[in-house]
């Protein structure tokens, strides 16, 4: 009997409204980026789920670009981001742009004046923001809220004709400034941008906020759903207060669907940074050589490493649809890579680090032909020919002049067997005038041939090492990449900039020896480079100069635990681990007890630092005593006066809404200011 995969909760939700009524053609998606850079490993989770559900149930899923600030946007990011879809071999129904919208959205918006919802309001940045309050002190009206209607559209109409400075009015909607959402408290719904735009080039001058152009798009394009991530769930209350407002006071009968947002949480991989701004940073600042170096966890960085759609999907597919951020360990992705490579790759020979192996008993001009398997991992697998001779090149690493313990690869006295080839025994080398290793010398036993059936093919050594014949062998560069931060929470704490955490050492480039095979590679072309790891051929890559990137290692990696440093006795935990330990009983005791145990996490938490804090914005909702004491420690942190990270934000406003009246103390103390 066939397993049948559980529904995940956005399917649930699906399958409730079509249960209720919705027709299964009236079922439509939209994928919305903004067109102000190039997606990255995020916005594949997006993808995935949008795609997915289209496929499943044989819906269509929108493309609309996000349009709405030409101050950042740039058809060159429109290209590669449809680029980037079709790679990922995606299909969109419609390409639509938020500007499509426009001139509905000043129409709706001209009926919010009109009817009191909206007023224009001359007050800057600053002065808005504190008439807005916090999350636990209500905001104050705008002196300009009951401005008469007449007045504003007349404002508003010189806003549209480009007769007010950026920054000089803003159109606001009237909604609640006591709203204990602090995004229903008067939000602005368009603003002045004196920039061509790279649709409309000069028509408007003024560009709708997000939250106005989102909904509204949505709304126009009749999408029933609208999946975001979880940092938009604060933005629902006033996605749905949009369309209650358009629905009742303008002429919308022919919009049937009214759209339903709904949030998964977003995609958070470890050593890595996801925001845009960040990632257009380390371009501008010449960290990285562009939007697509293989360092970068954009999709074009990772087809150019190497990485296949097939392997992303199912990236995508092992973290699956959740309620609650986390963070996933990058190595969960590297190993989808090796899955996915292991069997479509090609294998192939490649020294990295060359040093000559002679084979003194072999005859000096004979050469002979070897049979070397593309891919053992194949079906149908294929073979082709090597040359071998007297000399060879093989790795430095696979050479000791003085082996230590445990050492099984090529030393004095020792054998191996070159792969697809004969076993060969080291006699003694030759060095330079300084001491430097030019040749290593050695024998090799005629009767041993790989694969030949004789008693001595079958004869058991230490181990087997690859090579590349030194007549035929082709020079190529080869990058090696390491991750690029050092932190697997680079841009956790705002207090340390993210760069601090770059690794200087991500990228090393190799001179390295191929076999002539690879002359034919074509950017693009994956390969496994025996014992060394998948390659990708970058796109700077011609026949006449072959570039190589490593995609991923052979295995994972393991960091090696320091054995130099004295062990710590079990009693001295470090300050979070004591805090997550006193988050387990929290709940569970008096409130006497309660008071005691804060004023030891307050003390414990001048010891920690938000990236301390950042693996613990995931908890369940069920573990309210570990959300309990990341309240108490966000208090304490607040007291730096730097601004707290999206997720810490989210958090807080999560336990603000949560039915404890513990939960919800000690979140007021640390949303107040």
């Amino acid at each position: 009997m066939l397993e049948t995969k559980p529904l995940n909760f956005i399917e649930h939700i699906i399958e409730t409204d079509l249960s209720a009524g919705l027709p299964p053609t009236s079922l439509r998606f939209r994928f919305p980026p903004e067109p102000n850079g190039f997606l990255h490993i995020g916005h594949t989770k997006a993808l995935g789920i949008n795609f997915g559900l289209a496929k499943k149930y044989n819906a269509s899923v929108n493309l609309r670009f996000d349009d709405t600030n030409p101050s950042k946007e740039d058809q060159r990011f429109v290209d590669a981001i449809k680029k980037d879809i079709k790679w990922m071999g995606y299909s969109w129904s419609n390409e639509t742009y938020s500007s499509d919208c426009f001139e509905q959205l000043y129409f709706w918006a001209v009926k919010l004046i009109k009817e009191q919802h909206a007023y224009i309001d001359p007050q800057n940045s600053s002065a808005i923001a504190i008439q807005k309050g916090t999350p636990t002190c209500p905001g104050t009206n705008s002196p300009y809220r009951n401005r008469p209607a007449e007045e504003s559209l007349a404002l508003f109409e010189t806003m549209k004709n480009g007769d007010s400075k950026e920054g000089d009015l803003v159109l606001r909607a009237k909604i609640d400034m006591s709203h204990p959402n602090m995004l229903m408290r008067d939000p602005i719904i368009y603003r002045v941008i004196n920039k061509p735009h790279q649709r409309t080039q000069n028509k408007w001058r003024i560009y709708p906020m997000y939250d106005w152009a989102h909904g509204q798009c949505d709304y126009i394009e009749q999408i029933s759903h609208s999946l975001c991530s979880l940092e938009f769930r604060p933005h629902r209350d006033l996605y749905e207060w949009f369309l209650r407002t358009i629905k009742s006071q303008c002429n919308v009968a022919e919009l049937k669907i009214t759209p339903k947002q709904r949030e998964f949480a977003r995609l958070n991989l470890s050593y890595t940074i996801m925001s845009k701004r960040k990632l257009f940073s380390l371009v501008e600042q010449n960290h990285v050589s562009g939007w697509d170096d293989p360092r970068m966890p954009t999709i074009s960085g990772l087809r150019r490493r190497g990485y296949t759609p097939n392997a992303i999907k199912n990236f995508i597919s092992k973290v699956g649809v959740a309620k609650r951020d986390n963070v996933i360990d990058v190595s969960l992705l590297e190993f989808c890579a090796r899955e996915d490579l292991n069997k479509t790759s090609k294998r192939a020979m490649a020294v990295l680090n060359p040093v000559l192996l002679k084979i003194i008993n072999y005859p000096e001009k004979h050469k002979e032909e070897l049979f070397f398997v593309d891919n053992t991992e194949s079906k149908n697998p294929n073979s082709r020919s090597l040359v071998f001779n007297s000399e060879l090149y093989i790795e430095k690493e696979d050479f000791s002049l003085q082996p230590t313990p445990g050492f099984k690869r090529l030393s004095i006295g020792s054998e191996v067997r070159l792969k697809s080839a004969y076993i060969v025994k080291a006699t003694h080398v030759e060095l330079d005038n300084l001491g430097n290793l030019v040749a290593i010398c050695c024998e090799y036993d005629p009767k041993s041939l790989s694969g030949s059936g004789s008693l001595e093919s079958h004869r058991k050594v230490n181990t087997t090492i690859h090579w590349v014949c030194k007549k035929t062998a082709v020079s190529a560069e080869v990058r090696e990449y390491d991750r690029l931060f050092t932190s697997p929470s680079p841009d956790a704490d705002p207090n340390i900039p993210f760069e601090n955490f770059l690794n200087k050492e991500s990228l090393q480039t190799r001179n390295a020896f191929v076999e002539p095979f690879l002359l034919t590679a074509s950017p693009g072309n994956k390969f496994q480079f025996q014992r060394l790891g998948y390659f990708n051929t970058d796109d700077d890559s011609t026949s006449n100069r072959l570039v190589f990137n490593k995609t991923v290692s052979l295995r994972e990696s393991k960091i090696k635990k320091p054995t130099n440093q004295p062990l710590k006795q079990a009693t001295q935990l470090k300050p979070i681990e004591t805090i997550k330990k006193l988050g387990k009983k929290f709940i569970k005791v008096s409130e006497e007890k309660q008071k005691e145990l804060k004023d030891r996490i307050l003390v414990l938490s001048k010891d920690i630092t938000l990236v301390d804090l950042t693996p613990l914005f995931s908890a369940s909702t069920k573990k309210r005593g570990t959300r309990a004491v990341v309240l108490i420690c966000l208090s304490q942190l607040k007291k730096n006066k730097k601004p707290f990270p999206a997720e810490a934000k989210l958090f807080i406003q999560l336990a603000l809404e949560d039915e404890n009246q513990t939960l919800q103390y000690l979140a007021a103390e640390a949303a107040s200011e």
